[in-house]
C-alpha cells in the first residue's frame, strides 16, 4: 500500500497511495481502497491472511470484510509504530519470517486467491517503463539494460511484495508486527529482499542475509528490485498529475542506476 492513511477520531495523520485508513475504537483498523483496483487487493487479503497469518511467526493483519458497498476490511490493530532502528537482533527475526514466508506452498497461496499474474504484469510494467520513463532520463543505456534484466526473474515464490521501514512495527524497542499484505504475489523472493540489503544498517541486513540464508545470486537480483524502486514513483506522479514526485523519482532512478 506505500504507507497508511491513519485517523484518530476522524482527525487524518498521514497519506497513503492505495487506501484510506481509519482507527475505530482504539482497536480495530478499517481499510476503505482509494482507487477500484485497490478494492481487489483488500479482498485478496481477507481470503489469504487467515490461512497464512497462523503459518508465520510473526504477528500480521487477518482482515475481514465489514462492508461491501461501500467496501471496508477490517483487522485488530498489530501494536506499535514503524520501526524507526534497526538492529541485528531485529535483523534474526525478519530473516526467520522471511525464510517462512518464503517457504509456504506457492499452490494452496493460489488456492486462497494470491495473484500469481507477476510474469505477465511485469512485462506490461516494463513495456510501460521503456515509453514513459526512459525518455525522460538523460543516460538511457543503463535504464534499457535494468529493465532487460527485471523481465528476466523469477516469480514462483510467495513474497509480501513491499516490505519497508512503513511496514515493520516495534514497540519498546521490540518487533511486534509486519502489515500491509495488499502487494502480496507469487513473485521474486529477492524482491522482499531489495530493501533490506541495500537501504538498512549493515549490522541489520547482515543478520537478515545470515538467518534466511541469501545466497549471491539473490543479493544481485535484490540489487536489481532496489535499482527499480523509484520507477514507481515515477508512474505514480504521472498517473496522479503529481510533477513534484515524477522529478523524485526521476533523480532516484538516476542515482540507483
Amino acid at each position: 500500500m506505500r504507507g497508511l492513511v491513519v485517523y484518530f477520531d476522524s482527525m487524518e495523520l498521514t497519506q497513503g497511495w492505495d487506501s484510506v485508513t481509519t482507527l475505530v475504537d482504539g482497536r480495530w483498523i478499517d481499510r476503505r481502497p482509494r482507487r477500484p483496483e485497490v478494492a481487489a487487493l483488500l479482498l485478496m487479503e481477507t481470503t489469504v491472511m487467515p490461512w497464512l497469518a497462523p503459518r508465520l511467526p510473526m504477528r500480521v493483519p487477518v482482515p475481514r470484510v465489514v462492508s461491501r458497498d461501500p467496501l471496508v476490511v477490517r483487522h485488530e490493530a498489530v501494536p506499535g509504530g514503524p520501526v524507526d532502528e534497526l538492529t541485528a537482533a531485529h535483523g534474526r527475526e525478519v530473516g526467520a519470517f522471511l525464510r517462512t514466508l518464503h517457504g509456504v506452498d506457492v499452490a494452496e497461496a493460489v488456492g486462497r486467491g494470491l495473484p500469481d499474474r507477476a510474469a505477465q504484469e511485469r512485462e506490461m510494467l516494463v513495456e510501460r517503463l521503456r515509453h514513459e520513463v526512459v525518455p525522460r532520463l538523460v543516460d538511457r543505456g543503463p535504464a534499457m539494460a535494468l529493465l532487460d534484466r527485471v523481465g528476466g526473474l523469477p516469480a514462483d515464490t510467495v513474497v509480501h511484495g513491499d516490505l519497508g521501514s512503513e511496514h515493520l512495527l516495534a514497540e519498546g524497542g521490540e518487533l511486534t508486527g509486519v502489515i500491509d499484505f495488499s502487494d502480496a504475489h507469487v513473485g521474486d523472493r529477492a524482491l522482499d529482499l531489495s530493501w533490506i540489503l541495500y537501504g538498512t544498517p549493515r549490522a541489520f541486513a547482515e543478520a537478515v542475509a545470515d538467518e534466511y540464508g541469501v545466497t549471491e545470486e539473490e543479493r544481485d537480483r535484490a540489487l536489481v528490485w532496489h535499482q527499480l524502486g523509484p520507477w514507481h514513483e515515477v508512474l505514480y506522479g504521472l498517473d496522479n498529475d503529481d510533477p513534484a514526485s515524477v522529478e523524485s523519482g526521476l533523480a532516484g532512478v538516476t542515482a540507483r542506476l
